[in-house]
């Protein structure tokens, strides 16, 4: 029986683009082009026109990348908020149009060699995963120039201001060390803004939508690179440890209630909706200690690409040959040796040490918390081949307390969160943005 992972893109979310990137590139954003003829304006920014064909790209792109089904009245109840994300995105192109913040397609190129390349997919496979699905390769490329392009932005518009000081630094570590003993929370989050009142009703039922989609499977860091309006989407909605302290009132009453693993109900804070995802739970100043693994992957690459409806024989044979090795072999030695030749060069057998706990989605987490040292999995299928997996060692570490890069980060992002807020907020308040029915 042949099961279809979910779409490789999904993973995109792995890619940190944009934030500290420097350097100017040679092109700009091309300008807006009008709307083909029966293609419906739904908005007009400032000028540049939102059309409905735009729309329903985007919400097929995240509802396959979701792994939701993809009915009509599915993508409806997303397009509302996809409209809204859209809208917002546009304010982001026109002003690092307007401050001349250039991206150019050798950037799009290389985000998206860094997507496949941390996803151990062969170049030129995602945009060949997005035409399968029916979906234009330029509906992500579009994506991935308002992300890297805002970034700049705001690194620019902060300046010195982006490198802490070192007296900042300092008092940083020194506040992490006054909270042990504390509470800390390693958590994940989705920021979806209320920018108008009267909408409050509509972002309400959106982002409840969002949080079934989560309980039922929906990979967090996918929803929140999609639809989160924090800085933090640019990592999949990561927030590292957080004290209570640094969180709202009424997200730090939850989260202290809830159990490792939990994602909360949509939570009205200053200025929109936020969702949590509980990771860990520690005593602060004191790490919870890690799971390091050693892997090997054997993949073996299909003939073509799979319709798992209709496989083809030479698409059977290769997974039949996998379940056999997958049945026989035992220690990471021998899957090695049995992959000699037939490994897909374009995936690396030895990965490198990995973290348990920072793995994605939670279904390959689990697999590889539960597999026996020196045991294979059993073979995983996806679109281009299929995947043997066995965790060759496992080891606890302590991580190391906050060092001096840790606190800068920590003092950039908030930085860089509070001027994200504040500037795509004066955005909107200058813009003039008609909507059409």
């Amino acid at each position: 029986m042949f099961r279809a992972a979910p779409l490789a893109l999904a993973i995109l979310v792995i890619l940190h683009v944009g934030v500290l990137a420097q350097g100017p590139a040679p092109q700009t954003p091309p300008a807006a082009t009008p709307p083909a003829a029966g293609n419906r304006i739904l908005s007009i920014v400032n000028g540049d026109v939102v059309t409905q064909a735009e729309v329903r790209s985007r919400t097929r792109l995240f509802a396959l990348n979701a792994g939701m089904s993809v009915t009509p009245d599915s993508l409806l109840r997303l397009e509302p908020q996809v409209l809204r994300l859209l809208v917002d995105e546009r304010l982001r192109i026109q002003e690092t149009q307007r401050r001349q913040i250039q991206v150019s397609d050798n950037d799009i190129a290389e985000a998206l060699t860094e997507i496949e390349r941390r996803n151990q997919l062969p170049r030129g496979a995602l945009t060949a995963q997005l035409r399968a699905a029916g979906i234009q390769p330029r509906v992500l490329f579009d994506q991935l120039r308002a992300q890297i392009g805002w970034g700049r932005l705001l690194r620019s518009l902060l300046g010195p201001q982006a490198e802490p000081q070192p007296s900042e630094v300092a008092e940083t570590i020194a506040a992490a060390r006054a909270r042990q003993g504390q509470v800390e929370f390693l958590l994940s989050e989705i920021f979806i803004p209320v920018d108008d009142p009267n909408s409050e009703p509509e972002v309400r039922r959106f982002t409840d939508e969002v949080v079934g989609q989560l309980r039922r499977g929906l990979a967090f860091p996918v929803a929140a690179t999609q639809f989160s309006q924090s800085q933090t989407a640019l990592s999949g909605g990561d927030l590292g440890w957080v004290s209570e302290r640094r969180l709202d009132p009424e997200v730090a009453g939850l989260v202290n209630r809830m159990p490792p693993g939990a994602i909360s109900n949509a939570i009205r804070v200053a200025g929109g909706f936020q969702i949590v995802a509980l990771r860990q739970r520690r005593e602060g100043g004191r790490e919870s200690a890690g799971t390091q693994l050693d892997i090997r992957q054997l993949f073996i690459a299909f003939p073509g690409r799979l319709d798992p409806a209709n496989p083809t024989d030479a698409q059977r044979a290769v997974a039949e040959r996998a379940s056999r090795i997958a049945q026989t072999t035992r220690g990471c030695e021998a899957l090695e040796a049995a992959g000699r030749g037939l490994h897909s060069s374009d995936r690396p057998m030895d990965p490198g040490p990995i973290r348990l706990e920072a793995i994605n989605p939670p279904q390959l987490r689990s697999l590889l918390a539960s597999l026996a040292i020196g045991r294979a999995s059993q073979p995983v299928i996806s679109p281009d081949g299929v995947a043997v997996i066995m965790v060759c060692a496992r080891e606890q570490r302590e991580a190391p307390t906050m060092t001096n890069d840790q606190a800068r980060q920590v003092l950039l992002g908030e930085r860089v969160e509070l001027l994200s807020r504040q500037l795509l907020r004066e955005l909107r308040r200058r813009a003039v943005i008609e909507a059409r029915s």
